[in-house]
């Protein structure tokens, strides 16, 4: 397995805090990263039914027994016992005591919340980045290959075919984690609503559109989506509209974590087939913009990721605002420059308000070709140089 960019910055909270939550969606390597980053921790998975039971029935036994240093592994599956480990912990607030890692995003970090404050230091463990990707033996090299590939560990690791290993995925989210967190009637309905959401990707979020197309309320198609969010399936990019005017748009984007797995829901067998899909151009944007959350994210840091558009058709793909500056990057997926890709760009300091616009602003082009170029004061980024920038 390779070394995750999250771990130094793992093992840094662990001589801090007494108790590190790490989050993510499965199959990302949380308990592989929290094993190689305590090795001398001992292991406890709750996801054993006998393990779990003896948590939930006798919690002041199971961790006697199971006395820290230790990594509790899957902990959202026995909530209470949080409110065991606040007591052990206050009793003995020595750093590093519990590892605990879970998989269902909102309804763990409530829980959470609500148990350690001020006792916990919390991380989140995306599946890989590009620049974790490359460290793997034979990994992609193509654009379309990554994109369609995805960013799996198990999938590099262990030399899967990308289309085989996520319908397992899809399959067991839909009858085990789908139905652990909501009561869906219909999975095929579910799953219909899962592919027609990959075809969502890059648009704003339209609830009406999703129900009306799947044959389900709107609240219901609201519903469905926190479910695939809690997951961490998809998320939704904010609208950058502070101090400006009304005419931007305030509605978020919707993005998947992962390009494999919309690929997967989306039918795209083969990296080819993305060449002339008329979703490769979102499909791409989605890649970008989840690179440099990751970037991020897998540094310790919040997300300060955006995208700006108006009604009259202004729009960038992806605004950081970082304090002392604002990343602004339009996301293009051919292969050769073109001269319409900086009219935006150029344009954004007279769209912001002046006091937005006099922080600087750093603009950027990603597109989908190989040389990386200065054009018109706007670094043009090769997609497999995102990696290599500084996204902070």
């Amino acid at each position: 397995m390779i070394a995750r960019t999250l771990g130094p910055k793992l093992e840094s909270l662990g001589r801090q805090f007494p108790v590190v939550t790490l989050t993510g969606p499965r199959q990302s390597g949380k308990t592989t990263l929290c094993r190689m980053v305590f090795p001398g921790h001992r292991y406890v998975s709750l996801e054993a039914p006998d393990i779990r039971r003896y948590a939930v029935e006798d919690p002041r036994g199971f961790l006697e027994q199971y006395q820290p240093p230790v990594i509790l592994d899957e902990v959202q599956r026995t909530p209470d016992l949080l409110s065991y480990i606040q007591v052990a912990v206050d009793r003995k607030p020595l750093p590093g005591k519990f590892v605990l890692t879970g998989s269902a995003n909102f309804a763990l970090l409530e829980t959470v919340s609500q148990s350690l404050a001020g006792r916990t230091a919390i991380a989140h463990l995306m599946p890989c980045g590009h620049d974790e990707i490359v460290r793997f033996k034979n990994s992609p090299t193509e654009l379309f290959e990554t994109m369609q590939a995805g960013t799996y560990p198990a999938i590099f690791d262990r030399d899967l075919d990308p289309l085989d290993w996520y319908r397992g995925y899809i399959t067991t989210t839909l009858e085990r984690d789908i139905r652990q967190l909501v009561n869906v009637a219909d999975l095929g309905a579910f799953q219909t609503y899962l592919e027609l959401t990959a075809g969502q990707i890059g648009q704003l979020t339209n609830f009406s559109r999703l129900g009306a197309d799947t044959g389900i309320t709107a609240n219901t198609a609201k519903a469905w989506l926190s479910v695939l969010e809690t997951g961490f399936l998809v998320f939704r990019l904010r609208p950058f509209h502070s101090n400006l005017r009304s005419r931007a748009v305030k509605t978020p984007k919707l993005y998947f974590y992962d390009t494999g797995l919309a690929c997967a829901l989306l039918g795209i067998s083969e990296p080819a087939q993305l060449r002339t899909h008329p979703l490769r151009g979102a499909l791409f944007e989605n890649w970008v913009v989840t690179e440099v959350m990751k970037a991020r994210v897998h540094r310790g840091l919040q997300d300060r990721g955006f995208f700006l558009r108006d009604r009259k058709g202004f729009e960038i793909d992806l605004l950081l605002d970082i304090g002392a500056r604002i990343i602004a990057s339009e996301i293009k997926s051919g292969q050769t420059v073109a001269g319409d890709f900086f009219a935006h760009l150029e344009q954004l300091p007279k769209e912001l308000p002046r006091s937005q616009a006099e922080r600087g602003i750093e603009a950027r082009v990603v597109y989908g070709g190989s040389d990386r170029q200065r054009r018109r004061e706007i670094d043009v980024i090769p997609w497999n140089q995102v990696k290599d920038l500084p996204w902070w």
